[in-house]
């Protein structure tokens, strides 16, 4: 994974997390990402001994008066699937699914997520944010961070831990661990998460879109109150409530393609009709229309898109060569998703040669350079940029 991508090479390790770090004798700047370090610790965790510690933790949790003793977040796709369904099923657990939904669902989203439901077989609740705020939030990512995703991201991070505190729920599962795609381990690696991004000390330091929360209420003529379900639980709340935040894939050998497997087979998942649009998957991301969008200005930002997040997950689990996944980048990263391109800039009332502007803007000189008035990287992974 490119060290362009923010977060990509940690710089540090948590004192809690040196003894992971020693499966490795990991010298922090030896210019290996994280998420390679992690699928060589992946590979030498004694996952049995993982697994008693994950059903150890379940029996500290469950209840036998048929209340909700889990928490977990998703909307439809492969990962929150195989989770919902493992915990219960194998591990007897009682989750209540809880749903940020996507900013544009697609019909084949939309779909997976109602079979999730009605033949995984789970109690729902969906939170959907004020319409009209969550546009205009999505629309002043896009003007000032280049991030059309940033609302969805939040409200699926954040709201998990609220609706548990709501209902008296004391543990909460997401599901990979997060280094698997490249962040950081050290934020990422340890089983619990009481504390970090999942609560906040102090809202005045937030920033939503770019902007912080008083120049959103001062400038856009937004209400705090409008605002509040965007931001995370505070610190106070989630200590007093004694809410765990857990990640599955801390305690079960997380392999992307075998949670699609599973999915398909346990709850009805199925992949997208045709190709994504950025890369050569069909599974990955795809529950909302703004999703590819999303991977196309990671490419602008950092020179890395849809094709090479896919490709460098797949080599590490084993399932593409170096060689073949170079190929796939070079055939895909970058390729415009025009598919639902007009109705999203139509549905945020952003005119198309304005986004394009904005792209402009936000390609980093050290990245990109333009010859005969075409945009190319400076440098890529098959070695063929303007200055390779």
């Amino acid at each position: 994974m490119s060290n362009q991508r923010p977060g990509s090479i940690s710089e540090f390790f948590h004192t809690k997390d040196r003894k992971n770090a020693n499966y490795l004798k990991i010298n922090q700047q030896d210019g290996i990402c994280d998420a390679c370090k992690q699928n060589e610790i992946k590979n030498k965790i004694n996952w049995k001994e993982r697994e008693k510690k994950l059903i150890k933790l379940l029996a500290k949790h469950r209840k036998k008066n048929g209340e909700y003793d889990c928490l977990v977040p998703g909307s439809g796709g492969k990962d929150s699937a195989y989770q919902a369904h493992i915990l219960k099923y194998k591990y007897k657990m009682n989750p209540l699914i809880v749903t940020w939904p996507p900013i544009l669902y697609t019909d084949y989203g939309l779909n997976n997520y109602n079979n999730w439901i009605n033949i995984g077989g789970f109690d729902a609740l969906v939170v959907r944010p004020n319409g009209k705020v969550m546009k205009e939030l999505t629309k002043l990512s896009i003007t000032n961070l280049l991030h059309p995703f940033q609302t969805f991201i939040l409200g699926q991070k954040n709201i998990a831990p609220k609706i548990a505190s709501k209902f008296g729920i004391n543990l909460v599962f997401y599901g990979e661990n997060e280094a698997e795609y490249g962040n950081p381990i050290a934020e990422n690696n340890s089983s619990l998460r009481k504390k970090s991004y999942f609560a906040v000390k102090n809202y005045n330091k937030i920033f939503l879109a770019g902007l912080k929360i008083s120049d959103l209420i001062k400038k856009n003529k937004l209400k705090y109150s409008d605002l509040k379900i965007f931001l995370p639980i505070s610190d106070k709340e989630i200590n007093k409530k004694k809410i765990e935040i857990h990640y599955l894939g801390y305690y079960l050998k997380w392999i992307p393609q075998e949670a699609f497997y599973y999915a398909v087979k346990n709850t009805g998942f199925s992949p997208r009709p045709f190709r994504t649009q950025g890369t050569f998957s069909k599974y990955n991301s795809i529950d909302d229309k703004i999703d590819d969008l999303h991977y196309y200005t990671t490419f602008i930002k950092f020179g890395i898109g849809r094709a090479t997040y896919d490709a460098s997950q797949e080599i590490r689990n084993k399932h593409l060569t170096r060689e073949e996944g170079k190929n796939l980048v070079k055939k895909y990263d970058g390729e415009f998703p025009d598919r639902y391109f007009s109705e999203i800039m139509k549905f945020l009332d952003l005119r198309e040669e304005t986004f394009f502007k904005i792209c402009d803007k936000f390609r980093s000189p050290h990245l990109w350079k333009k010859e005969k008035n075409i945009w190319r990287l400076r440098h890529n992974v098959n070695n063929d940029g303007t200055d390779d």
